[in-house]
């Protein structure tokens, strides 16, 4: 983690000082060697942080399988030129339970499960004399969060998993899956716990642990997937008390220098400059920014031009041509060239000559780039060398943000709708997020006495263009029972060679690893995968 130095715990590792014919536990922990310091402790817990760094979570991948930060591919957001990381397959219809998207997903998860379990285990266990009660609660606030969100991706995108909630033995290993229900009510659960253990804020030095914020807005996301918009209300009620913000650039916010506003609840940290942690979601590369995810053109016409108008009904709107489409950029939602590249478009600060172009279709010197025709910008690298000589291609030091205030702002106005109190706290909230970026209030615009249907679209918009390119795109089109009709916008905008095709059941849930089937016959395939 960028600024929490990760020091990994040998979690398969005996205590050494008996005779070597005494068999030991080979998944465990040797305790009269271990958790007996404060030290031990904030090992264990930052063990569990590593567990996110990893390629398949919120780290990002290149040519293998497809990470977290990557999940804007499934549906209308994104198009994932590399079909073999999972997402590609998934969407034109091809994918299958041996994918090592499923895998990958499902055992950094649970490898994170694990080590969240053995410090719950044993961190409450510890005597005061060796830890203060505060810190008890701060890292067992911590591991009960981190469990939470482990089990909340593999809840939301798998449905029923197994539900592990204590260190295992090999004997106690092979287990079935639990229902979607009893994992909902264990994330609940500790997410409550957590909040009510975990500190507003930490000391400086010790930026980007979990907080009260950071649980609350995990909560309130979880309770938003669930339909309990009370919920999402009573979380998100407390969320707003606890001095987080807005940023005041939205183009600033993704990059280093604002990886430490008020605005992040919750990030995973990278630093490129103490270790290759595989950071490749923010890796830039040259003629097309990010070769393995590029923007679609149904998102990018889905932002408002500077009138608050659409570009089907605004005068400001200059379509451009298929080989140039920069002038589309003109007089359009900030948010939109924060986050995306046009074709001519200079992306390297030390390679200004170096600039974006065209995809498929036009011919050189302007063709080669994105099939798309767009190019990602958010989160990228903007040089093509780092600063210890990492290039073109390799990681960047980006910390990904799971939680930001934004979403909780747009969270809380979602709930309200949904519970048909169209109250002025509505309009302020998704106001606040839009004057971030100075475009028009919702009254100015689509009215100041809108019906529940009106507004509902409002805000679904209004968190398809704030959070585009974060991950969160397949949840919110899973919760609102919109994907069919995101294949379908995807599948109209003909990009070369892909054609995304809707496979009732299966489009919507990922299927149980092949890998782990082989070998915990305990296992069962969710139906529709069958």
């Amino acid at each position: 983690m960028k600024k929490i130095i990760i020091a990994i715990i040998a979690f398969s590792l005996a205590g050494c000082s008996k005779d070597f014919t005494e068999r030991e536990s080979l998944t465990q922990i040797a305790k009269e060697n271990f958790w007996q310091s404060e030290a031990d402790a904030q090992l264990a817990i930052n063990g569990i942080y590593d567990a996110l760094q990893d390629r398949s979570l919120y780290s990002g991948n290149l040519n293998v399988t497809a990470g977290l930060t990557m999940f804007d591919c499934f549906g209308d957001n994104m198009y994932n030129n590399y079909k073999w990381q999972g997402i590609g397959n998934f969407m034109i219809g091809i994918g299958t339970p041996s994918d090592g998207i499923y895998s990958g997903i499902w055992n950094s998860s649970y490898k994170g499960i694990g080590r969240a379990n053995a410090a719950i285990e044993n961190i409450q266990n510890m005597s005061t004399t060796l830890i203060s009660q505060d810190k008890k609660n701060a890292f067992f606030g911590q591991a009960l969060f981190l469990r939470s969100l482990f089990y909340f991706n593999l809840a939301v995108y798998f449905g029923d998993v197994p539900l592990i909630t204590k260190v295992q033995t090999l004997d106690e290993a092979y287990v079935p899956k639990n229902s979607y229900q009893e994992v909902s009510d264990q994330i609940v659960k500790d997410l409550t716990e957590a909040v009510n253990l975990l500190p507003a804020s930490y000391p400086a030095a010790q930026y980007g642990y979990a907080t009260k914020g950071a649980a609350l807005g995990l909560l309130a996301r979880f309770h938003l997937y669930n339909k309990n918009y009370q919920g999402v209300l009573d979380a998100t009620s407390t969320l707003l008390t606890l001095g987080y913000n807005l940023n005041t650039s939205y183009a600033q916010l993704f990059t280093e220098q604002g990886e430490l506003s008020k605005e992040v609840v919750f990030s995973v940290r990278f630093n490129q400059d103490v270790s290759n942690n595989g950071e490749i979601f923010s890796a830039t590369f040259l003629g097309n920014p990010a070769i393995d995810r590029n923007p679609m053109p149904n998102l990018v016409k889905d932002f408002y031009c500077t009138d608050g108008k659409p570009i089907t009904t605004s005068p400001l709107y200059t379509p451009g041509t298929l080989c140039n489409n920069a002038p589309q950029k003109n007089n359009r939602d900030p948010r939109l060239t924060a986050s995306v590249f046009f074709v001519g478009d200079a992306f390297l600060t030390d390679r200004p000559t170096v600039v974006m172009r065209a995809g498929q279709g036009c011919a050189a010197p302007n063709g080669g780039g994105p099939p798309t025709h767009y190019g990602l910008k958010k989160y990228l690298r903007t040089t093509s060398v780092s600063s210890t000589g990492i290039s073109v291609g390799n990681a960047g030091g980006q910390d990904f943000y799971i939680i930001r205030y934004a979403d909780v702002l747009l969270m809380r106005a979602e709930a309200l709708i949904e519970l048909n109190q169209l109250t002025t706290e509505v309009y302020t909230l998704i106001n606040t997020v839009r004057q971030r970026v100075s475009m028009p209030t919702v009254q100015s615009v689509e009215g100041a006495s809108l019906s529940q249907a009106a507004l509902r679209d409002v805000v679904r918009h209004e968190r398809r263009v704030e959070l585009a390119f974060e991950g969160l795109r397949y949840y919110d089109l899973k919760r609102w029972g919109d994907v069919q009709n995101a294949f379908n916008r995807a599948k109209a905008d003909n990009v070369p060679g892909y054609s995304p095709i809707f496979l009732p059941g299966k489009s919507e849930v990922f299927p149980i690893p092949l890998s782990e089937l082989n070998v915990n016959s305990n296992l069962v395939q969710n139906t529709v995968w069958q």
